[in-house]
C-alpha cells in the first residue's frame, strides 16, 4: 500500500469522525478510496468500536413497511426467486423472462417498496433478466430461506407472514402467477348441427414442483373462491389449473397476464 504522510492520514480520519463518507474524504485528499477505508477501519479498532452496517430491515428495526408489495415479492420470492446468504455475498434474485419489461419493473420496483435503503441491479443472463437486490437482510424477510432446493425442505410462512397474505392475498397470488404460473387460450371442438366447431377458452396454470407451495396456491384460491383443478402431467400433479369461466374472471380482474 502507497505511504502517505501522516497529516493526511490524521485529517482524513478527522473528516471520517465527523461523518464525511469514505467517497468524498478520498476526492478531497487525492487518496485512494482503499485506503481511506483501511483507515477508518483502523481507526474503530484503536477506539474498540464495533461496526455494524445500517439497516432498514423491518423485522430488525421494527418499522412499518409496504405490506401489499411484500405479499407480491412473497409469491416471487417463492416461485422464481433466490436467496445467497454467505460471507460477503447477500442478495435476493428474481430471475424473470427477459421479454417480460413489465414484471422485470415490478419486480425491482417491489424489493424497493420493502427494503428502500438498498441497491437493486438488473443482470442479464441468457434467456432471462436477474432482479437483484443486496442486503443480508432478506434472509430475515424470507425465512423460507434454506440450503438445498425449495421442494426438497419444508416451506410454511411464518405467522407474520400468513396475516399479511390473508389481508393482501390478490397480490400473493398474482407474484405466484407472475413467477411460475401463466395465462394461456385452450381450444377445443364441439358438434354443433352436425358440424365440427371450435371453442377457445382461457385458462390459468400454475407449476411449482414443491407440494407445500402449491398448498399455499390452493388454499388462497380457496379463499378467494376460486375453484382450481389439478392437471396432473406423466403422474406428477404439479400444474394447477382455473378453467370456469367465473374464476378465470376474477383472475383476470385482479392478475393478469404476465408482460
Amino acid at each position: 500500500m502507497e505511504q502517505h504522510n501522516p497529516s493526511i492520514r490524521a485529517h482524513a480520519v478527522a473528516l471520517m469522525r465527523q461523518g464525511v463518507p469514505n467517497r468524498i474524504v478520498a476526492e478531497q485528499l487525492n487518496v485512494p478510496r482503499g485506503t481511506v477505508g483501511w483507515w477508518r477501519s483502523e481507526d474503530r479498532k484503536t477506539r474498540g468500536e464495533v461496526y455494524q452496517q445500517p439497516t432498514d430491515c423491518p423485522r430488525c428495526t421494527g418499522r412499518g413497511f409496504d405490506r401489499i408489495a411484500y405479499a407480491y415479492l412473497l409469491g416471487l420470492y417463492l416461485g422464481d426467486g433466490h436467496i445467497v446468504s454467505k460471507y460477503k455475498q447477500h442478495h435476493l434474485s428474481i430471475f424473470c423472462n427477459a421479454a417480460q419489461t413489465g414484471l422485470i419493473a415490478a419486480a425491482e420496483d417491489a424489493m424497493h417498496r420493502v427494503m428502500p435503503s438498498t441497491s437493486v441491479q438488473r443482470r442479464r443472463r441468457p434467456g432471462c433478466v436477474e432482479v437483484k437486490s443486496h442486503t443480508m437482510h432478506w434472509v430475515c424477510m424470507f425465512p423460507q430461506h434454506g440450503t438445498g432446493k425449495k421442494h426438497e425442505r419444508k416451506i410454511a410462512l411464518e405467522p407474520w407472514q400468513q396475516a399479511i397474505v390473508d389481508a393482501h392475498p390478490w397480490e400473493f397470488i398474482r407474484g405466484l402467477i407472475h413467477s411460475d404460473g401463466c395465462r394461456i387460450k385452450n381450444w377445443t371442438t364441439r358438434m354443433v348441427a352436425g358440424e365440427p366447431k371450435r371453442y377457445e377458452y382461457p385458462r390459468y396454470f400454475f407449476t411449482n414442483v414443491s407440494d407445500d407451495i402449491r398448498q399455499l396456491y390452493t388454499t388462497t384460491l380457496d379463499k378467494l373462491g376460486i375453484k382450481w383443478t389439478h392437471c396432473t402431467r406423466h403422474g406428477n400433479p404439479y400444474n394447477i389449473s382455473v378453467a370456469r369461466k367465473a374464476s378465470v374472471a376474477l383472475m383476470d380482474a385482479h392478475v393478469g397476464p404476465k408482460y
